[in-house]
């Protein structure tokens, strides 16, 4: 089998070339738009990748001459691709077998090699193009890149948003200074989250679940939330725990109903729920305190979720705390999202000056940011999640 790669203006142009060259009996694999040429990463000029390929025991015309190819990646691409094909050669010789067997072995060996011939092409365009990017990077968005890394964004999005600034620049033919760029970046920022943002725990439900692993501060958001509404608003709350696991858990909500001047029942199972229910039957707004467990096991996820089943209005908040793990809060958040659970609550944000977590399970599991808490001190230090408050911490000072 003999493969080979064009890189033309137009598809057109590209099957003239290639039944010159390969024949009519050639088939086309692959096609793909990309960029090439330019200068410093700017004045990039779109063409057409097709990748085609013949069996190797069909006799192609005699090539004619064609216009010097696309000097990028070529030599590296080509490297592959031909030693693909003397693999292909040499696992291809006829075995002693009956015909039918021999060409569905045959087939299935050509498969295989067209699938590793298009993942290493792949592979070596990705390094490429990283590598490309990375020489075309002005000093300010190398700069930018190390900030995001530092702060934990994803890799993915990091050059998504540096690919789109830089985007950006070729079309204005100018390169921005750090301001610019930093300007840049929070605009694109606030762009992709802001379809997620603004919904905060709805008015119209009675009951709140608070669910999360063992430490979030799950509890001291309770009375944080609870005083906002009872101080402030003048709605009678009500508080149910289920945190019966945890040493003096109880007693921590039981100080703050106190304090509050609000009713707590507990419960130790979902048969104890009606009763609870029954007992706060006046209260305006029930907040439930959950046990914390090992979220990331989903046997624990589904034995928490038995106990937010109920009539009333209600909805499920996810707390987290921005000194956990960042692969733990996404194992849990995946789990609970199979639930239905999307809105979540971060805390413990004056313990970190790492962010970029929060934007990840936003965007990775399209959560619903409600409050951000920070501190102990009830009933401050908590607020309702602004975009532009959060983007300013993730991005930090525009100078340097």
């Amino acid at each position: 089998m003999r493969v080979k790669r064009y890189v033309v203006n137009a598809l057109p142009e590209a099957v003239s070339m290639i039944r010159s060259e390969l024949g009519k009996d050639a088939v086309i694999l692959n096609t793909k738009e990309i960029k090439v040429g330019g200068f410093m990463g700017m004045f990039r000029k779109k063409k057409m990748e097709v990748i085609a390929a013949i069996e190797s025991n069909q006799t192609p015309p005699p090539p004619q001459p064609l216009r010097k190819a696309d000097p990028q990646v070529d030599a590296a691409v080509e490297q592959i691709l031909l030693t693909a094909q003397r693999t292909a050669t040499a696992v291809m010789e006829p075995p002693a077998a009956p015909i039918v067997a021999e060409q569905n072995a045959r087939i299935e060996r050509e498969q295989f090699i067209m699938d590793e011939i298009r993942d290493l092409r792949e592979y070596i365009v990705k390094l490429s193009k990283q590598s490309s990017n990375q020489m075309a990077m002005s000093e300010q968005l190398i700069q930018l890149k190390e900030h995001l890394i530092e702060q934990e964004l994803d890799a993915p999005w990091i050059e998504r948003l540096l690919e789109t600034i830089m985007d950006k620049q070729n079309e204005e033919r100018i390169e921005f200074n750090r301001e610019q760029v930093w300007d840049h970046a929070a605009s694109r920022l606030e762009e992709w989250l802001r379809p997620y943002v603004g919904s905060g725990i709805s008015s119209q439900a009675r009951v709140v679940h608070f669910v999360g692993p063992t430490g979030v501060g799950k509890t001291t958001t309770i009375a944080k939330l609870a005083a906002e509404h009872t101080i402030k608003n003048g709605r009678k709350v009500g508080f149910i725990t289920s945190d019966t696991y945890r040493i003096a858990a109880v007693d921590q909500l039981r100080t703050y109903a106190n304090i509050l001047n609000v009713p707590l029942e507990v419960v130790f199972s979902p048969m104890d729920l009606p009763r609870a229910f029954m007992q706060l039957a006046e209260r305006d707004l029930i907040y439930m305190d959950t046990a914390g467990r090992n979220f990331r096991s989903e046997l624990h996820v589904s034995e928490v979720n038995s106990l937010l089943q109920t009539t009333e209005p209600s909805e499920t908040v996810l707390v987290l705390s921005m000194t956990g793990k960042t692969r733990d809060m996404a194992a849990v958040a995946e789990h609970f999202s199979k639930y239905g659970v999307r809105k979540v609550l971060f805390t413990k944000l004056d313990e970190t000056a790492v962010f970029g977590a929060i934007f990840n399970l936003i965007m990775n599991f399209e959560l619903l940011p409600t409050y951000m808490a920070s501190g102990q001190t009830v009933p401050d230090d908590i607020a309702k999640f602004q975009v532009e408050t959060y983007i300013q911490q993730l991005l930090g000072s525009k100078s340097p």
